[in-house]
């Protein structure tokens, strides 16, 4: 019995003494687990576009900005009270309150005492309404090329069918009016027209559109830089942003990618197999590209790309494709959206190639950036005006009649000198 409890004693070592010699302990064991891939992780680790996100960040207030001329242009006269735009802010998405986002922009925006109701109001500013008045003048004034580029739309489209619905969301980013559907599309009945469910059918096709904004690109690569047919038949211009570090094995990839043929974006669509999953892909970035090229600034949400998946037969994740080609396209998450630009068309966060349409905006964003500025300095020099009028009256002018006087007589003087000198040289 000694003999066994000594034993005992020995052999069985207590439960401290078991967890200290365990060599993968529970409080001290990580597992390794691989890093997720996904699109989510690329769109966070992406090589960032300055330029373009500080503009959107300026876009965004001049969207806030135009949810809110929208609210006020429902109203009768134009108008809306403070108080019941105040109710309203959350609708626009406004964090704000109404008050302060009003007065951070002076130039937009004008707050008055009504006469009659006896509350604080607010409408545009004459500026404001002129840019507003002028855009959408020169989106009438465009209604052939509005109809034309309906028509290229729909000739992209599988069956020939686009969602009314979705164009109409996406109306602003390609230059179309808001009654578009009443004001242009009855006008040609010759080229489309509209069926139940709100789906737009083309009616003819037109040759002379079937071509794609990247093969005049193609063009200008061959005739300029001297490059081959195959070098160029089927690539794509790529623009890395600043500070892209390329993967080993990327450069040959991107070339294969580039010499790889598929189906272009006005071409009848067949089905592609399975197998063949690049050419499926390359045939998707072909119809973004042409869409992107279609808009009147080159960009577009991302959600908004989902409405047209299915009748451009983009069976794709779109945003892990556009993720995929950091040299043609670049999502921005800035504006509280995801926004894709087309790469090729910016330099230095301005379109390469305005346009009209684009031009007005781009004041509209010049007045959104002013903010505050140049209107307290206008404000303290009329206040010095009128001091002056109304202390120095007679005096000021006897003053400056004066100096006026003194200038001429130095003017004078000094004419008489340069030609004494003048004299005395020769």
């Amino acid at each position: 019995m000694l003999r066994t409890s000594i034993l005992q004693k020995v052999s069985s070592p207590t439960l401290n003494e078991m967890c200290c010699f365990v060599p993968f302990d529970c409080s001290i064991q990580k597992r390794w687990k691989k890093p997720v891939d996904s699109a989510q992780t690329r769109l966070e680790n992406r090589t960032r576009d300055l330029k373009l996100d500080k503009l959107m960040n300026q876009l965004k207030k001049l969207r806030l900005v135009m949810g809110v001329h929208e609210l006020m242009a429902k109203r009768r006269g134009h108008y809306t009270s403070v108080q019941l735009l105040s109710r309203w802010k959350h609708m626009v998405g406004l964090n704000t309150e109404i008050g302060d986002f009003l007065h951070k922009y002076p130039h937009i925006f004008e707050t008055y005492i009504h006469p009659v109701k006896k509350n604080l109001c607010c409408k545009l500013s004459r500026k404001m309404i002129d840019l507003i008045a002028e855009e959408a003048r020169i989106i009438r004034a465009s209604e052939f090329t509005v109809v034309q580029r309906l028509r290229k739309l729909l000739m992209m489209s599988t069956l020939g069918t686009l969602n009314l619905h979705a164009l109409w969301l996406s109306r602003r980013e390609l230059g179309l009016p808001d009654d578009f559907r009443d004001s242009v599309i009855p006008k040609y009945p010759d080229c489309f027209r509209v069926e139940l469910p709100d789906t737009l059918v083309l009616i003819s096709r037109d040759a002379s559109l079937a071509e794609a904004e990247i093969e005049k690109w193609r063009e200008k690569e061959n005739r300029e830089k001297w490059l081959g047919e195959h070098e160029t038949k089927y690539a794509f211009p790529i623009q890395f942003p600043t500070g892209f570090k390329i993967e080993k094995g990327s450069r040959e990839r991107l070339k294969n990618w580039q010499m790889l043929p598929y189906t272009k974006p006005y071409e009848k669509k067949h089905v592609i197999r399975i197998c063949n999953v690049l050419r499926f892909e390359k045939c998707a970035v072909g119809i973004l590209h042409e869409f992107l090229s279609l808009t009147m600034e080159k960009m577009v949400e991302v959600e908004r790309l989902s409405h047209y998946r299915r009748d451009f037969s983009m069976e794709v994740n779109v945003r892990e494709l556009i993720l995929k080609h950091p040299g043609i396209f670049y999502i921005s998450t800035k504006g509280s959206t995801q926004t894709v630009f087309l790469r090729e068309a910016y330099s230095k966060g301005c379109l390469i190639e305005p346009n009209p349409v684009y031009a007005v905006r781009r004041k509209m964003l010049d007045l959104v950036s002013l903010g505050c500025r140049n209107t307290n300095p206008k404000r303290r020099l009329e206040q010095l005006d009128e001091r002056c009028d109304k202390q120095y009256n007679g005096d000021l002018v006897a003053q400056m009649a004066e100096c006026h006087d003194e200038e001429h007589i130095m003017e004078d003087l000094c004419s008489s000198c340069l030609h004494s000198d003048e004299e005395d040289a020769e």
